[in-house]
């Protein structure tokens, strides 16, 4: 098939041009005369070359590209906090594999490209640019450019139907086959009566008669354009004529059944074997396709008819025709191998009498009766040859999956057979099958059995080949001769026998051997006779006889008819014809003559006889009528009818054989008449028309190249203007300048100096100013023509020149064109450019086509000549198309960029000076980045597009998959670099989809280039790597995969990037279905979509989907209801993407997210081994960098942890991040990064969250790196700070708790998880499995850094930093807890309020919010929300923002339930933080021992918090918030509040802190404010004092909590503070409400009613317990053991800090078990109870923490009773009194005690006492010293009570007297009782 001329610069000897060989129909043998001495019939020898020499063709021509195998995908697992998809997915897979031993194909892997391993191991990802373009498509991007050529397929002399192989199996009669029966087949047009082929002829022999060697019966090949119903096999029958008297054939067609008898059939067989003579027997005509058919089938038949795809065995043909052709149904139908069909026709049509075409037609058959017989016929339909050539040759093997197998059309078009190519092997040696069949396939004929062509089949030759309107590509030159009929006079058995005679010199001459035989594998044969016509008056024939021609003729050449009859009677030896008569036909006169003619018949033949003077001496038959009727058919490629290509070609003749005078006047008349020839003959004589010219322009005079070359733009403009499509290029002109123009085959000087010298010197000519007529538009339309011309002459002189010196492996060295030549050229091309520019302002479109032809002039020259000679053309263009153009100019230039970079060998291409690299990739990038600049937007699209497009096809380029290769391409590509970081604002106004294509380009430089050229790109300044990390990270935003939990639902998509809008002027040319891949996916998509998609089993070429087949899809109509959803969607404005990917088919929808996932995977990777890299560089100081915060390395690393990342990212994320701080430590964690760092604290805890295992472990280990990192770099102290303020932000980011199954509370996974990974960070144990797992060695933490001596990891460290952030991690949870808990029970709907921890930034308003809410928490349980916002506080105390913003929550919430005391403790300690960071940095006004002062009042101000706040200046948090006004506010709000509860003596210790600010500011304003404040509250201290009503701020009470459901409280003690009239019962109502309402149906609530100690496990099971008891406070300074009762207002006059943290309660008892006892019996228990943390505290309640307690006997109680009262009144006399006039309040309590101790009728006490321990018994049992103790206590009451009495009468006016009167009697009357027992009392007193 092909052999290969020479070989051209791709690289090993690979071939340039490949030979395709030609087989004429026939293997014509022309005159022998001529056949060696063509040269004096040039123009014949001009026809036989152009038809015989083999096609050369160019195989670079349209770009050459070998792609590497797609790559495969893997699932990119995308988690949030609440999946883990990899655990899930590895589950289904082991499902799967246990369910059915799953394949690779089971993983959604899609198209994409592969990965040598050498490229992955030294990256951490794949590459982006698959996933980017994952259906990168060459040759559909190549088509996309404008002008782009296409190649076309030669046209063969078979159009592009269908081919059909009919065979003839048997034929059998009922009467049996005796004689041999012989038949021909046609295709016959029913409808048009004609026939559309040559006669296929066959013959049946009975078995006697056949020969044991004989091959089997042969195949006939025919030819069809379309299926139509009217197409038809012509069938006749013929057999031995009949012998007179013999058995006739009407045996055959008897109605009744008969059977030879033996005699009969003796006869026949020897009759017939002596018989030579056939008479014509039956006919049948099947139709091929049904008559059902329409245009619209294009191509698929009916079921009835023999070739329907699918037959069911009962069909038949039913038509508007009764059926002819019977399918029996008894099983014998069915198919052979492929679509090969077995007709049985049992419907023969006997032939009576002659019949004729007319007779065809009859319907009612009257002159036809039926034959009892079947012949048997294999009917089968082929691929027709024209598509292998190209498709072979172009992609290597032919595909079937253009179309869908259930697909009619492709039935029709394709034989289902294991390869397409026509013999099973695509190897070079085997040969294209041969017109004729004669040249057997080079590589076994049969081995694809029916399937293959043998050498016995006859291809009939398709008459319609020299009717259609194209170019003949075969060498034919026959004649056809069809005898019709001849009358005669009387019956006669009439033959007529045919030859071809040279001339009518004599009457015996020997006619030529030029008659094709009937008979196979015979020669030619000198004569040929037709068919015997029986007894007819009229004979008719039916016989075809086909003559080859002589190459010329003269006018004697003739044909001869000699009429015979034939005796039909077997005498002694076989029957002999007797002569009739004779007649003769020239042929130059009636060859071409398509109407019947009639000629007379001669009797004899006598010498001369065709002449004039000849004619007059013959004698004729039948009175010299004419009655031989006889048509003729000429099919020849050699003589054309028309005359005015006669002309031509025989004035072409004389001048080459200079005949004619030299200025060929003729010739240049028959040129310029060849305008007015016929289109049809033109297009069929095209080609060898085509080289004559090109022969007379190469080396004719000027005139005559002038001629020539308009004519020959003439003929090319008719051509192209009658091209049936509208193509740029007409096919049949690019078949000639693809495959036949061969430039003469090297015989003659090439073709393309000339050419260009006449093209040149027409254009010289306009551009002097004259104009040349129409004639020059012509040309610019036909440039295309020439150009490709010149360019294919110039490679085929190339060829030659190098084609035997070179050794086979070498590559052709490039021409070097002659200088004159050259120059020549260039004129040409600058006059060409010209036009463009001017035209193209215009807007016309020739200009843009003519664009599109001059840059593929420069792309075939790039592979001719010396490459920088065309750069001489290249630079030419872009001078005049310099810079920012016009759009429809600049649109001109890319489209020549695009053309050009296209070439195969861009790569390799050399710079213009010797030292320079690739001079096109530095014109291309420095246009391209031109462009990006460009206000047309689609210009800009165009740019980048183009860009990816050729770096795609680098990267999948077969041949340049080596390492060194890809460096090589990066380094040409990595200026495009530079230009983007020097002019930064072109990439800032491209929009989304462009910024894209630009990144994904960069990524893919950056990917191959080594460390030392990356360098580069940050050497220059700091500014510009700043500006390379932006560009990186803009590369995570604009491919980030926006939804985390994408899998679970898979219909949401990524898609919140940016709305690019389509470019201004194109409309919208694809629905969008993804912003982040590449434009041309959606492209691909939409044509996907259009294919339903087929699920099993992808094809070969790695999609899923069938291409689309281009006839098919008519871009108006939709072709699935998915598809017409889609454009419905994308019709609508503003269609969302994601309800375009809603309408994919499911099995594209998964692949569109494989793909966007995969890239953004391999983006983040990419851009992290970058960043990498810049680490490892920015270490050794060899870049420009900021080295004092490293901001380019911090900001995307920032970056990539706000970024949705995938799984892979995280497993490669930790090494480099380890790294990055082995590296940089000290740098990221100084100061100036503080906001870096927290950031980065952030995210690993909200990483340490994730539910799926590898990204939790990960961010573990990060957190260690920090700490790790801390103990070298920095204070852990400001570690703990960071970690702390971002655990907060993360708390009000995260569900910290969930709802139960029961409607309770829990904490939430992701706060377990979180907990979980706080205790892992310090496990010392797990450390080393960790580390392991996530890819760092083991020794990682406890590695010493350099410049480091010690090892500082400590444990114990990690330990305490973890425990504090678990703490705050309680803290909060518990908050959440509650305000989950009272939020549900408020509105009983369950779910939770997200926990109400905020960044500080947002607390301001957030709280305002919050405190409408609240108003309701508190009433419900205030106390426990009170300390769930203290442990808040607390937790977060190394913050001193965050420590600030709870206390104020705390004091807030405090004012809400009116605790004032409270409230000022909060504001006291915000105070006290603020105050103590001042203190620590000496810039404030106060000193250590303002702060002691302060801690008196609140005990929280500790030293321990405060003394990290300088640690704690984190940015944003921190000192600059505190300062000497804000301590100062603080104050006041404390000292507002403080008088608010009454705690006076609070105020004035904080006012004396204040007053130092305002004296060190001389504020003296404010100083008297503050004393006048100041004299106000002593004067309220005074108040409270001297009033009669002993002053309490509060009341106290203990509260015991026993039983599961309290939780935490269970078996705790509390003392709660609450408002003074609060009493025992409130409060008892108030707590039994809160905690009622927790229980449920199986725990109720009691109160114990006493305050004895409770025994917890002795209490009842499922029942809770409240012991509510009041409390005293205890003095600072009181004596706890002493007995007497206590009375508050005995506190000694000074003012004294109300500040108490021990309480007492007493409890009276007696020994001996009874309830209550008399006095004697009477025990006292006092309890003493110690709080953690004294009261006012920040909360309403503390813990007990320390609880003892003494036993009072009886008498020591009796002994306390009495003695508190005696120090009650001893204490009103003799307390001081301010003046004399202040004597009523004193003289009002006077009365109160006097009137409790001395009346009798009030009070017993004194008098009970006595009975009780000093009558008789008890006296006895009491010990001395306690009766002594006892009577001192009464006689020291008594003297007490006397004095009284007299201070009393001092003080008492008139209305006092008889109340005076009264106590005197009281005392007397006592006092007489008393003796009784006292004797001694009546001397003392």
């Amino acid at each position: 098939m092909e052999t290969n001329v020479s070989s051209n610069g791709n690289g090993g000897g690979s071939y340039r041009f490949r030979r395709i060989s030609r087989h004429s129909l026939a293997h014509l043998k022309l005159d022998p005369l001529l056949d060696e001495n063509l040269e004096q019939w040039p123009h014949l020898n001009e026809l036989v070359q152009c038809y015989r020499s083999d096609w050369v063709k160019d195989d670079n021509k349209y770009g050459h590209y070998e792609p590497i195998s797609p790559v495969s995908f893997q699932n990119q697992i995308f988690e949030g906090p609440d999946t883990d998809i990899e655990t899930e997915m590895q589950l289904s897979s082991a499902r799967q594999i246990k369910a059915e031993d799953a394949t690779d194909d089971d993983v959604p892997s899609s198209s994409g490209r592969q990965f040598t391993n050498s490229d992955i191991t030294k990256h951490f990802g794949q590459s982006p640019l698959p996933a980017y373009e994952p259906a990168f498509d060459w040759g559909n991007e190549r088509s996309m450019i404008f002008g782009q050529r296409i190649p076309e397929t030669p046209t063969t002399q078979h159009g592009s139907g269908l081919k059909i192989s009919v065979k003839v199996l048997s034929l059998s009669f009922q009467a049996g086959l005796v004689e041999p029966f012989y038949g021909t087949i046609c295709i016959y047009n029913r409808e048009r009566r004609e026939k559309l082929s040559e006669d296929f002829y066959f013959s049946v022999l009975p078995s006697e008669m056949q020969d044991a060697k004989e091959p089997s019966e042969p195949r006939g090949i025919f030819y069809l354009d379309a299926p139509s119903a009217s197409i038809c096999l012509l069938i006749q029958l013929e057999k031995p004529a009949t012998e007179e008297g013999g058995v006739t054939p009407s045996v055959y067609s008897r109605k009744d059944p008969v059977h030879l008898s033996e005699r009969e059939r003796q006869k026949l067989q020897v009759w017939s074997r002596i018989m030579p003579y056939r008479e014509s027997f039956a006919w049948a005509i099947v139709p091929l396709f049904d008559n059902s058919i329409g245009a619209a089938s294009g191509g698929s038949a009916s079921p009835s008819s023999p070739l329907a795809p699918s037959m069911s065995g009962s069909s038949s043909h039913e038509g508007v025709f009764e059926p002819i052709a019977k399918i029996t149904s008894d099983g014998k139908l069915g198919y052979s191998s492929g679509s090969s069909v077995i007709v049985e026709i049992s419907n023969l049509n006997k032939v009576k009498e002659s019949y004729t075409e007319e007779s065809l037609q009859d319907p009612k058959r009257k002159v036809h009766k039926p034959v009892k017989g079947v012949l048997k016929l294999e009917i089968e339909k082929h691929q027709t040859v024209q598509t292998e050539l190209e498709t072979l040759s172009e992609s290597g093997s032919v595909t079937n999956d253009s179309l869908d197998p259930r697909d009619p059309m492709s039935d029709m078009m394709f034989p289902k057979s294991p390869g397409n190519g026509l013999d099973g092997s695509q190897s070079s040696n085997s040969k294209w099958i041969s017109g004729d069949g004669k040249d057997v396939s080079g590589n076994g004929s049969n081995n694809r059995g029916n399937q293959d062509f043998c050498a016995d089949d006859f291809q009939a030759f398709d008459f319609r080949t020299t009717m259609r309107n194209e170019p003949f590509s075969q060498l034919f030159h026959c004649l056809y001769v069809y005898p019709l009929t001849v009358s005669l006079s009387r019956k006669r058995n009439l033959f007529v026998r045919v030859e071809l005679r040279k001339d009518d010199a004599e009457a015996r001459r020997q006619p030529l051997e030029v008659l094709y035989p009937r008979e196979r594998g015979s020669s030619l044969q000198k004569y040929s006779h037709t068919q015997v016509a029986v007894g007819a008056r009229v004979a008719c024939y039916h016989d075809e006889i086909k003559v080859s021609l002589p190459a010329v003729w003269t006018p004697l050449h003739h044909l001869l008819f000699t009429f015979y009859h034939v005796d039909l009677q077997t005498k002694l030896e076989a029957p002999k014809p007797v002569v009739i008569g004779y007649a003769s036909l020239p042929l130059s006169t009636h060859a071409q003559l398509r109407s019947e003619i009639s000629l007379p018949i001669m009797k004899e033949l006598l010498p001369h006889y065709l002449q004039d003077s000849g004619k007059e001496r013959l004698d004729y038959v039948e009175d010299g009528k004419s009655i031989f009727k006889l048509r003729l058919r000429l099919c020849s490629s050699l003589y054309p009818i028309n005359e005015r290509i006669r002309d031509f070609f025989l004035e072409y003749d004389r001048h080459t054989l200079r005949t004619s005078p030299p200025w060929g006047s003729e010739l240049l008349e028959a040129i310029n008449s060849l305008k007015n020839v016929d289109s049809t003959a033109l297009l069929q004589f095209l080609h060898p028309i085509l080289n004559m010219l090109l022969h007379l322009i190469g080396n004719g005079g000027e005139t005559l190249q002038v001629a020539a070359f308009r004519a020959m733009v003439n003929i090319l403009t008719r051509v192209q203007q009658e091209s049936v499509d509208d193509a740029e290029r007409n096919r049949y002109l690019v078949n000639y300048v693809d495959y036949v123009f061969d430039d003469f085959g090297g015989r003659q000087p090439p073709v393309y100096p000339g050419l260009s010298t006449v093209w040149g010197s027409l254009a010289r000519s306009k551009a002097k100013g004259y104009r040349v007529g129409p004639v020059y538009d012509d040309v610019l339309a036909m440039a295309w023509f020439f150009l490709e011309l010149i360019v294919k002459s110039m490679a085929l002189e190339q060829t030659r020149l190098f084609y035997h010196s070179l050794p086979l492996d070498e590559d052709v060295p490039p021409m070097q064109l002659k200088e004159g030549v050259f120059r020549c050229i260039l004129q040409l091309y600058d006059c060409l450019l010209t036009e463009v520019h001017e035209r193209c302002k215009k807007g016309l479109s020739l200009a843009k086509r003519l664009n599109s032809s001059l840059a593929f002039f420069c792309y075939d020259l790039l592979s001719i000549i010396e490459p920088r000679q065309v750069f001489e053309l290249v630079s030419l263009y872009l001078d005049k198309f310099s810079g920012v153009c016009q759009s429809v100019l600049h649109d001109c230039k890319l489209i020549f960029l695009q053309i050009i970079c296209d070439h195969d060998l861009f790569v390799e291409m050399p710079g213009r000076d010797p030292s320079d690299r690739n001079y096109l990739s530095s014109v291309l990038i420095q246009e391209l980045f031109l462009t990006l600049d460009h206000d047309d937007l689609s210009q800009r699209a165009k740019a980048a597009r183009t860009l990816v497009v050729l770096l795609c096809k680098h990267e999948f380029d077969a041949r340049y998959q080596k390492p060194e290769d890809k460096l090589y391409i990066a380094q040409l590509y990595f200026p495009l670099i530079g230009q983007i970081l020097d002019e930064m604002p072109v990439f800032y106004n491209l929009n989304a989809a462009e910024k894209r294509e630009v990144l994904i380009i960069i990524l893919q430089i950056i990917r191959n280039l080594d460390d030392a050229s990356i360098v580069k790109a940050w050497q220059q300044s700091v500014a510009r790597t700043r500006l390379f990390f932006k560009l990186m990270e803009e590369c995570l935003v604009l491919f980030e995969v926006h939804d985390a939990v994408k899998h679970r639902k898979p219909a949401d998509g990524m898609l919140i990037g940016s709305s690019s809008r389509n470019p201004v002027g194109d409309g919208p040319t694809s629905p969008k279905y993804s912003e982040k891949l590449s434009p041309a996916i959606n492209n691909y998509l939409s044509e996907a979509s259009r294919q339903e998609v087929r699920p099993h089993g992808t094809p070969d070429n790695g999609y899923l989907w069938q291409r689309v087949n281009s006839q098919l899809s008519s871009p108006s109509q939709p072709y699935s209801l998915r598809e017409a959803l889609a454009q419905a969607q994308s019709s609508r404005i503003g269609a969302s993407a994601q309800a375009l990917r809603e309408s994919l088919h499911p099995i594209l929808r998964q692949k569109l997210e494989l793909w966007e996932e995969n890239l953004s995977a391999a983006v983040s990777l990419q851009v992290l081994e970058i960043s990498e890299k810049f680490s490892v560089m920015a270490a050794s100081h060899s870049i420009a960098t900021d080295y004092g915060k490293l901001d380019c390395l911090s900001s995307i690393i920032m970056s990539f942890f706000s970024r949705n990342q995938p799984l892979a990212f995280w497993k490669a994320f930790l090494p480099v991040f380890n790294h990055v701080f082995d590296l940089h430590g000290a740098t990221l964690m100084a100061r100036e990064n503080d906001r870096f760092l927290k950031q980065v604290a952030f995210h690993l805890l909200r990483l340490a969250v994730f539910r799926n295992d590898n990204i939790r472990k990960r961010a573990v280990v990060g957190l260690q790196i920090l700490v790790r990192s801390s103990f070298y770099f920095m204070q852990t102290a400001r570690l703990r700070v960071m970690l702390t303020i971002t655990l907060s932000e993360l708390m009000s980011d995260m569900q910290v708790t969930q709802m139960k199954s029961d409607g309770t509370l829990e904490e939430s996974g992701e706060a377990r998880r979180l907990r979980n990974s706080l205790e892992e960070m310090a496990d010392e144990v797990k450390s080393s499995d960790l580390l392991k797992e996530c890819g760092l060695p083991e020794n990682s933490l406890s590695v010493t850094p350099e410049n480091f001596e010690a090892n500082l990891w400590s444990w114990s460290e990690v330990k305490s930093l973890s425990s504090s952030l678990l703490l705050a991690l309680d803290a909060s949870l518990e908050h959440a807890l509650l305000e989950d808990g009272e939020q549900r029970e408020r509105n009983a709907s369950g779910g939770g309020l997200q926990s109400v921890q905020r960044n500080a930034y947002v607390l301001s308003r957030q709280y305002l919010l919050l405190q409408a809410s609240q108003a309701s928490v508190m009433s419900m349980d205030r106390y426990a929300a009170a300390e769930s916002f203290y442990k808040l506080a607390m937790a977060f105390a190394p913050v001193p923002d965050l420590h600030i913003m709870w206390l104020l929550h705390l004091c807030d919430a405090h004012q809400e339930m009116q605790s004032w005391a409270e409230a000022a403790q909060c504001a006291v300690a915000v105070a006290g933080v603020v105050m103590q960071a001042l203190v620590a940095r000496n810039d404030g006004v106060w000193s250590k021992d303002h702060v002691t002062a302060l801690r008196k009042i609140c005990p929280m101000v500790s030293s321990e918090i405060t003394s990290e706040a300088s640690a704690a200046e984190v940015e944003g948090y921190g000192a600059s918030k505190l300062t000497v006004d804000s301590a100062v506010k603080y104050l006041q709000l404390a000292n507002k509040l403080f008088s608010q509860a009454e705690l006076y003596h609070f105020c004035a210790s904080i006012l004396e802190l204040v007053i130092p600010v305002y004296k060190s500011r001389r504020a003296y304003g404010q100083l008297a404010k503050c004393h006048t404040l100041l004299t106000n509250i002593y004067e309220s201290i005074l108040e409270q004092e001297s009033s009669p009503i002993p002053f309490t701020d509060a009341t106290y009470y203990r509260v015991g909590f026993y039983g599961e459901k309290f939780g935490k409280l269970d078996r705790k003690e509390y003392v709660y503070r609450e408002p003074r009239d609060v009493r025992l019962g409130d409060i008892m109502e108030k707590l039994s409400h809160i905690y009622e309402s927790r229980m449920d149906g199986n725990h109720t609530l009691h109160i114990i009613p006493d305050s004895r100690q409770v025994k917890a496990d002795e209490l009842q099971p499922g029942v809770c317990y409240l012991q509510i008891t009041a409390v005293d406070p205890v003095m600072e300074d009181e004596d706890l053991g002493s007995r007497r009762e206590r009375i508050f207002s005995l506190s000694t006059g000074t003012v004294r800090a109300r500040v108490f943290d021990r309480f007492l309660f007493d409890t009276p008892f007696t020994k001996n078990g009874k309830t209550q006892g008399g006095l004697e019996d009477q025990w006292k228990r006092r309890t003493v109870l110690q709080t953690e943390g004294s009261f006012p505290a920040l909360v309403n309640r503390l813990l007990v923490i320390k609880c003892e307690s003494l036993e009072f006997s009886p008498v020591e109680n009796a002994i306390g009773m009495i003695e508190t009262r005696t120090a009650a009144l001893r204490n009103e006399l003799e307390e001081p009194r301010s003046s004399e006039g202040d004597q009523l309040p004193r003289l009002q309590s006077l009365q109160r005690i006097l009137q409790g101790s001395v009346a009798v009728q009030v009070n017993s006490g004194v008098l009970s006492v006595c009975t009780a321990f000093l009558s008789g018994e008890p006296a006895t049992r009491l010990r001395s010293q306690e009766l002594q103790q006892l009577i001192a206590a009464l006689l020291e009451f008594m003297a007490v009570c006397k004095r009284a009495i007299r201070v009393h009468f001092r003080l008492i006016g008139e209305e006092d007297q008889d109340f005076h009167t009264q106590l005197v009697n009281g005392f007397q009357s006592l006092t007489a009782e008393l003796s009784h027992y006292i004797p001694a009392i009546l001397s003392e007193l």
